[in-house]
């Protein structure tokens, strides 16, 4: 699992999703769609959308220091093609040995944000697992993300 804050809170993904962690990039910003998508980018010849991740959760944009940074993780586009997006969070700081299996059930659940996954206990206090598989599925069904053809699907003024 790959740990990272989001203000004082610790959260983790699946390490095994992440192809690169780079630092911050300028971004070229898209209109119309949610003020968490901070823009998209170039990323080795392929456009990259990138999601601030404090801004999704927290509703406050990352904080520009050195230790912010761009997750590149995969998924698996609607016509089997391997698709990228860019999680932008704070302290992205380590990772560490954790199953999935090692998480409990937080006893809260919001149909919101069900991306928001089970904790874990360990030295540095409570870590939330974010479900990448839950997060891809709510940026498509809110039609951000394309599952054929371009990554990101803006929206057409009317």
């Amino acid at each position: 699992m790959l740990l990272f804050h989001i203000g004082n809170n610790l959260y983790a993904i699946e390490s095994s999703r992440v192809i690169e962690v780079i630092p911050r990039v300028s971004y070229r910003e898209v209109h119309h769609v949610p003020s968490y998508v901070a823009g998209v980018f170039n990323y080795r010849g392929v456009i990259v959308p990138v999601i601030d991740l404090c801004h999704l959760i927290r509703d406050k944009p990352s904080q520009a220091n050195l230790s912010t940074r761009v997750m590149i993780v995969s998924y698996s586009g609607g016509d089997n093609t391997l698709q990228y997006m860019g999680l932008m969070a704070e302290k992205v700081i380590k990772t560490v040995n954790k199953s999935a299996n090692d998480f409990l059930k937080s006893g809260i659940k919001t149909n919101d944000a069900r991306y928001l996954g089970d904790m874990i206990m360990d030295e540095k206090g409570m870590i939330q697992n974010i479900d990448l598989e839950l997060l891809f599925n709510n940026f498509i069904e809110i039609d951000l993300l394309a599952i054929k053809g371009n990554i990101v699907n803006v929206p057409q003024s009317h």
